[in-house]
C-alpha cells in the first residue's frame, strides 16, 4: 500500500497552524493538512526548511513568539511542540511543566483572545497510568509520571476552555509513534534499527514481554487532518489497535533489515507501563482506521538507517 495517503478532499480550505511542525511527527501532519488543501504556517524552534510553508522560529515559551505565531485569520492550531522524554520529565519536571502545560494555557488563552476556532492536542495513554485490561477514553486520568501529568493537565485546560468558551478541542492520544525521519529519536523503533544498520545488539529493559501499540506516522498524520475538520471535543486513542511484544517486535524488525539482532537484557525501567493495548473504537466510529502494517511501517523507517540510504 502507499504510505502518507491524505485524508480525502477537506470540506474546506482552513488556516492551520502547526506548533512543532518541523519534528518528526509535525512534518507529517503539515503534509497531510496541506494535501487536504489547507494553508499551513508552523511555529517551531527549527526551521521546517520548506519555502512553501512560512515557518516561525524560536521558543514558544517566548509570549513574542507565540503572539506572532497565533495571529489573526488562523482557523485552527494543531498543538505538537512539547518535550517528550518520559525519563526527562523524570530528571526535569520544572521544565517540563512549563513547556507542556504553561505554553498550552498561553496558547489556549491566544486562541481564545484571537478567535481561533479549533484546537488538537498530541496527547499521550500515559495520562492515565498503568490499566489492566484495555486503554480507552472512559478511563480516569492517573499518570504515573510527571510527563504524563503535564500532558492530563493540557487536556483538563483544553476541557475548560471547550465548556467555557466552545472552542473545539481534541486530545489525541498517540500509541507509540514510529516511521520515516525518526534517525535523531531515541525510542526503540530507532535504537532497533541502528544496531540493525551497526550489526550491534539491541538493549531490551525487563523480560520483552511489554506489550506496545506502534502506530505509523503516516497515520498517526492522517488521524491530525481529520481531526482538525469536524471532531468533537474530548480525548480520542490513535494506534494501531494491535499490540505487539518488545521481543516480537526485534523479530519484525529482523525481517525487515535482514540483521540479526541479538537481545541483551536490562533491568526494567521505573515507570513504564506493562501493557498499551488500546480499544480503537472511538477513532473508528470518527472514520479513522490505521492502514500501515508493521511490516510495512518498519520497512518505510529502515530506509533512514539501511547503509545503503547512506551511498
Amino acid at each position: 500500500m502507499t504510505l502518507g495517503t491524505p485524508a480525502g478532499p477537506a470540506a474546506r480550505s482552513m488556516r492551520i497552524l502547526v506548533t512543532g511542525g518541523s519534528g518528526f511527527i509535525g512534518r507529517h501532519v503539515v503534509a497531510a493538512l496541506r494535501a487536504d488543501g489547507h494553508r499551513v504556517s508552523v511555529a517551531d524552534r527549527v526551521d521546517l526548511g520548506d519555502p512553501d510553508v512560512p515557518c516561525l522560529t524560536g521558543e514558544l515559551e517566548d509570549p513574542a513568539v507565540r503572539e506572532a505565531a497565533v495571529e489573526a485569520g488562523v482557523d485552527a492550531v494543531c498543538h505538537l511542540a512539547a518535550e517528550t522524554s518520559v525519563l526527562g520529565s523524570m530528571e526535569r519536571p520544572a521544565q517540563v511543566h512549563r513547556v507542556n502545560v504553561d505554553v498550552t494555557a498561553a496558547l489556549l488563552e491566544l486562541c481564545r483572545e484571537t478567535g481561533v476556532e479549533s484546537f488538537v492536542l498530541a496527547s499521550t495513554n500515559a495520562v492515565v497510568g498503568t490499566v489492566e485490561g484495555l486503554l480507552t477514553e472512559r478511563l480516569p486520568l492517573a499518570p504515573l509520571t510527571p510527563y504524563g501529568a503535564t500532558k492530563a493537565a493540557a487536556e483538563m485546560l483544553m476541557s475548560g476552555y471547550h465548556g467555557a468558551y466552545g472552542m473545539r478541542t481534541v486530545s489525541l492520544r498517540l500509541t507509540n509513534v514510529y516511521g520515516p525521519g525518526m534517525h535523531h529519536k531515541d525510542s526503540f523503533v530507532p535504537r532497533l534499527m541502528r544496531a540493525a544498520a551497526e550489526d550491534a545488539f539491541v538493549r531490551v529493559y525487563g523480560d520483552g514481554l511489554q506489550q506496545r501499540d506502534l502506530v505509523h506516522v503516516a497515520d498517526a498524520a492522517r488521524a491530525f487532518a481529520l481531526a482538525v475538520r469536524d471532531w468533537p471535543s474530548g480525548p480520542v486513542i490513535i494506534g494501531s489497535g494491535r499490540s505487539h511484544t518488545v521481543l516480537e517486535m526485534v523479530d519484525a524488525a529482523r525481517r525487515a533489515t535482514g540483521a540479526p539482532l541479538p537481545v541483551t537484557h536490562e533491568p526494567a525501567r521505573a515507570g513504564e507501563m506493562r501493557a498499551v493495548v488500546v480499544d480503537p473504537g472511538e477513532a473508528r466510529r470518527r472514520g479513522f482506521v490505521a492502514q500501515v502494517s508493521l511490516a510495512d511501517g518498519l520497512r518505510s523507517a529502515w530506509a533512514d538507517f539501511a547503509p545503503t540510504a547512506a551511498g
